[in-house]
């Protein structure tokens, strides 16, 4: 019994339906209805989630929305690396390459060329090397006009990120720390959609009820204080929404344990861009969105840098037909050359070919228009969360995608301190909403089960800390009712 059912002093009042020894009515009283359980359920995750791993979420956002403005800043800063002028001559690719071992010695091992995709820019010839990160490259830059060497640059993945942007990169993804920081970014965007969605389940159960909705679209005029920051938070996150959920969703791909598990799940749907054969005995390689993330192969073997003209030539006559292209020579005995298209605005340009480097007979082509419809989107979804499939548009709306769930993460903290206790100073924040499951029906229970553990399985490290969540919880719970048992007062009879 809790302090708000204890009756005052005296004999307990007969019950005029109940026996004749006069049973004290609540006994025979009808049951309680059930009280709502869904919308506390999700106030309470959307609470716990938002300041639990909000910080995560911050980061996540912030360096987001700084990544998206790299490519201008990238241009500016390394205009020497990337520009040339423009010249009336030009040296063959085998030329440009040959300059560029001379500079490189025995130093690095040849690993592919990108030529210069237009007038004014370098070409890059690029190198593996001992002591370089995964999806590193060493490239020389090289003027094709003239043959002068316009840089030297460790270059990261297929987006060729010079060393600045690579930075603000590895921050958004781990941190800088490496391999184990992934698993920040990977609870960032994990959470994010259970915060979201959680939200917009709130969201719309007030729009239903109120009766001011355009409060609830736009902040409210003349608010003050938790109401001006409940405004401002509920109206600015129904608009981001979408966004926020698709950079969950997204960011989920490159995640350590969630991103593999989505692998294999695209692997078992044949979901997966199509192979590229590439052994010149028959075995292919299959394609990947997050390709430009893997180790770099070097050849095995010399490569004779005239060849590069030759293969570019034959693959010019199939299905590569952008200026943005990768040459890649065989990287062991018995594979074929790749030409492969990097271009990753729209539309979309990466189709691929084969090419034996003896004979210069096509081995294999992959066009994007064969792509399976959920491949084309897996393609479709990287470039859109990188910003480079509409351009400058595609980092606009981005960049105030990622400022606004910055904001709202800061709302959300507001929002709680602002309804913290101020008569008891020994509280300095908010409280939790009050428990919900404990009220739920048992169909509503066992859903409630049902889905936190398909997506612990889908999303491992999701699943553990809602896990934790909920037995942290439970041991608050648990401590605050004992607490609350021993101070209450009891009835007297």
């Amino acid at each position: 019994m809790s302090i708000t059912d204890a009756r005052p002093t005296g004999d307990a009042v007969p019950d005029p339906a109940g026996d004749a020894g006069g049973t004290p009515s609540h006994e025979h009283a009808p049951p309680r209805p059930r009280r709502p359980w869904l919308m506390p359920l999700l106030l309470r995750v959307h609470f716990y989630a938002g300041i639990l791993v909000g910080p995560f979420i911050l980061i996540a956002a912030v360096s987001g929305a700084l990544y998206v403005v790299t490519p201008q800043i990238e241009r500016v800063v390394y205009a020497h690396e990337l520009r040339a002028p423009v010249s009336e001559t030009s040296l063959t690719l085998g030329e440009q390459v040959r300059i560029a071992q001379d500079h490189i010695g025995d130093a690095a091992t040849l690993a592919a060329v990108r030529p210069a995709p237009g007038p004014g820019d370098t070409t890059r010839v690029m190198f593996a090397q001992e002591g370089l990160g995964p999806s590193e490259t060493r490239a020389v830059f090289i003027d094709p006009g003239t043959g002068e060497i316009r840089g030297d640059q460790t270059v990261y993945g297929t987006s060729g990120a010079l060393p600045l942007r690579t930075w603000v990169d590895q921050l958004h993804r781990s941190l800088n720390l490496g391999e184990p920081g992934r698993l920040y970014s990977e609870l960032a965007a994990s959470w994010l959609g259970v915060v979201v969605l959680a939200g917009l389940g709130l969201w719309i159960a007030r729009f239903r009820t109120t009766r001011a909705k355009r409060d609830l679209l736009r902040p409210r005029r003349g608010a003050t204080g938790y109401r001006r920051l409940f405004g401002w938070h509920a109206s600015l996150g129904v608009w981001l929404v979408i966004g926020a959920v698709f950079l969950s969703a997204s960011g989920i791909t490159w995640s350590t344990y969630g991103g593999a598990n989505v692998s294999s799940l695209r692997a078992a749907l044949s979901w997966q861009a199509p192979a590229l054969e590439t052994a010149l005995g028959g075995d292919a390689a299959a394609g990947d969105p997050h390709a430009d993330h893997g180790v770099v192969a070097a050849p095995t073997a010399a490569v004779a840098p005239e060849a590069f003209d030759d293969v570019l030539a034959v693959a010019r006559t199939e299905n590569v037909d952008v200026g943005l292209v990768e040459i890649r020579p065989p990287s062991a005995a018995g594979q074929a050359w790749v030409v492969q298209e990097i271009q990753r605005s729209f539309p979309t340009q990466v189709d691929a070919v084969s090419i034996d480097g003896e004979t210069l007979a096509v081995v294999d082509r992959v066009d994007f228009a064969d792509y399976p419809v959920m491949a084309k989107l897996a393609r479709w979804a990287v470039d859109l969360h990188m910003g480079t499939m509409f351009g400058l548009v595609n980092q606009i709306v981005l960049f105030i995608v990622a400022s606004g769930i910055a904001a709202m993460v800061v709302l959300g903290y507001a929002m709680w301190w602002k309804r913290r206790p101020t008569r008891d100073a020994a509280r300095g924040a908010g409280s939790a909403p009050a428990e919900a499951l404990p009220q739920a029906p048992l169909w509503g229970i066992a859903l409630v089960v049902a889905v936190a553990i398909g997506v612990g399985f889908l999303l491992p490290l999701l699943g553990i800390t809602l896990a934790a969540f909920v037995i942290g919880d439970a041991v608050v719970q648990a401590v605050r009712h004992r607490r609350h048992s021993v101070t209450r007062p009891r009835p007297t009879r």
